[in-house]
């Protein structure tokens, strides 16, 4: 549904939020290695989200990226519209360009159900609730291999 870029935003700015504070940006390539994304490809998906003004960029040797406001005031919405577009979720299931209520496709009444609850869920779904769930231990921000 989502493309790469989106799903590294995602789990770029997720990490983002586990690790910046007021005074503390979060460098670009420690969110590569440890979330196992192409550097310069991530870097550009960042800025994409810099622009959107959901992070802040800063350079110099104590620089790095964080949240340009609270993390509860931010949803997963907002990244997916960023990078992605709020289109993806009118888009065919299956792909075909000219599915829509007029000419559904076989699947179409049943995948408009499901991409209206998953554009909910991303809708209400805050940066902190994401973060206290990994902070309980309730679910994780990578599973790529950490390199030492």
């Amino acid at each position: 549904m989502f493309s790469t870029s989106c799903h590294y935003g995602l789990q770029g700015i997720l990490y983002i939020a586990m690790h910046s504070a007021d005074d503390k940006n979060v460098d670009l390539k420690q969110i590569a290695v440890e979330q196992n994304i192409p550097k310069h490809f991530l870097s550009k998906i960042l800025q994409q989200l810099v622009k959107n003004d959901l992070l802040i960029s800063m350079k110099g040797p104590t620089g790095g990226f964080r949240l340009s406001r609270d993390p509860e005031d931010i949803t997963l919405i907002e990244v997916i519209d960023a990078i992605d577009g709020l289109g993806v979720f009118n888009k065919c299931g299956i792909g075909f360009k000219q599915c829509n209520d007029a000419n559904p496709c076989p699947i179409h009444d049943e995948y408009k159900k499901v991409r209206g609850q998953v554009e909910k869920l991303f809708r209400t779904k805050t940066l902190l609730e994401l973060t206290e769930d990994v902070k309980r231990g309730e679910s994780i921000i990578s599973l790529g291999k950490k390199k030492e």
